[in-house]
């Protein structure tokens, strides 16, 4: 079978849709697919790095497009930066020839890829197969970059409809999203539900204060309390920073902020202002250390704004279980976060707001003590081994798109 995947976003990056890509375009390739990927010449995070036109990677055959690299720190340089990587899209798309392609498999982000892609698909009667990360406009309204009746969300809207009526298959990431896509128009029985897998290579096994991450960087004995992963728009860190500063003189507990995007620097001035020393700021780690990074830490944080449930699928709580690490989860409830919650029941949760309860609860989970920290975590790796396991997910993530009708 001859598919085209279709994305903004892909290897090398590090962004969490090219790295699931990458995984999914290998396990293609290997199964004997022909496999082609149309996404940028640019990186997500940094518009000013610049890759090769064409490459090979895991049998995936790459071809990458031009666009403009304006700063991702306003909003017209990342208007611009998506109309310019469109505009290279569609004319590429359109240049192929109609029997080039067997299927196409489209992205959530940018909102008007998918909308080509499934367009150009249905005109030139390639079966086509979307995978939903997330749900727009309903996200960027819910994060307050939207207004609810604008003439941007109606036309967002109307292209999200029009990507879900033509869509053979459509891939949801839980069972709330899955309901958002039936109710606009997707077609019968074409909606199923899988989520996305951690990206760590294994667990990292062994003694807590030896691991190398948390050597490296002096964590000590402190109770490490890590968010790691994209600082987006979508991600409100206040109650979690507001947590840091009640517990700002309490010398045992320390937080760690690892990776990029936007709200970076949102963390950074909330801890020059605080001057707050248990905040400790780190880069993006590679994928090859993240397991690494994961375990050095004793709670995981997952955030979900409110209202967004159903239109986003914050992941990182795969990657703590996965790492044999209990979470404390900020966002609404009922969500999937809070099922998996229902069945693991020694990780935490608080709602957006509510910052002295979170303090209260990091202070209740020190009191725990290593040893309750640590059967917390094996219930959750033993959870993610049976509901979660990498491999597996990959295979029927695999199956799910080759089969679509």
């Amino acid at each position: 079978m001859r598919i085209l995947i279709v994305s903004q976003v892909y290897w090398p990056d590090t962004a969490s849709t090219a790295q699931h890509l990458a995984d999914l375009g290998r396990e293609l390739a290997a199964a004997g697919h022909e496999v082609h990927v149309l996404c940028s010449k640019r990186f997500y995070e940094d518009p000013g790095r610049s890759l090769p036109a064409e490459e090979v990677h895991d049998g995936v055959r790459i071809h990458r497009l031009r666009q403009t690299w304006f700063s991702k720190r306003t909003v017209p340089g990342r208007l611009c930066n998506f109309a310019s990587f469109n505009a290279s899209l569609l004319g590429r798309l359109l240049c192929l020839r109609s029997k080039h392609f067997d299927l196409v498999l489209g992205m959530t982000s940018p909102p008007l890829v998918s909308f080509l892609a499934a367009f150009v698909a249905a005109w030139k009667r390639w079966r086509f197969c979307y995978w939903a990360m997330d749900l727009q406009p309903e996200l960027a309204i819910q994060a307050g970059m939207l207004k609810a009746n604008s003439l941007v969300a109606r036309v967002l809207t109307g292209m999200g409809d029009y990507i879900f009526r033509h869509s053979g298959r459509v891939i949801a990431l839980d069972g709330y999203m899955a309901a958002h896509i039936r109710n606009r128009g997707a077609r019968e029985g074409a909606v199923e539900v899988l989520p996305v897998w951690p990206v760590a290579e294994a667990p990292w096994s062994g003694r807590r204060l030896e691991n190398p991450f948390r050597t490296a960087h002096e964590f000590g004995d402190k109770l490490v309390i890590m968010y790691s992963g994209n600082h987006a728009v979508v991600h409100s860190l206040d109650t979690l920073l507001q947590a840091a500063l009640t517990l700002r003189d309490s010398a045992g507990f320390l937080f760690v902020f690892v990776g990029g995007g936007i709200r970076v620097a949102d963390v950074t001035d909330f801890k020059k202002r605080h001057q707050l020393e248990n905040i400790r700021q780190l880069p993006l780690q590679p994928r090859s250390e993240i397991h690494v990074s994961l375990a050095s830490a004793d709670l995981h944080v997952v955030v979900m704004g409110d209202g967004q449930v159903g239109y986003t699928h914050p992941n990182k709580v795969y990657g703590s279980m996965f790492a044999g690490r209990p979470f404390v989860y900020i966002g609404p409830a009922p969500s999937h976060v809070t099922e998996i919650i229902d069945a693991c029941p020694a990780n935490l949760q608080v709602r957006h707001g509510d910052a002295a309860g979170l303090a209260l609860a990091l202070e209740e989970f020190r009191d725990r003590g290593a040893a309750e920290w640590e059967a917390a975590g094996e219930q959750n790796l033993a959870f993610a081994h049976r509901h979660v396991n990498p491999g597996e997910l990959v295979r029927r993530m695999a199956e799910l798109v080759t089969t679509t009708p």
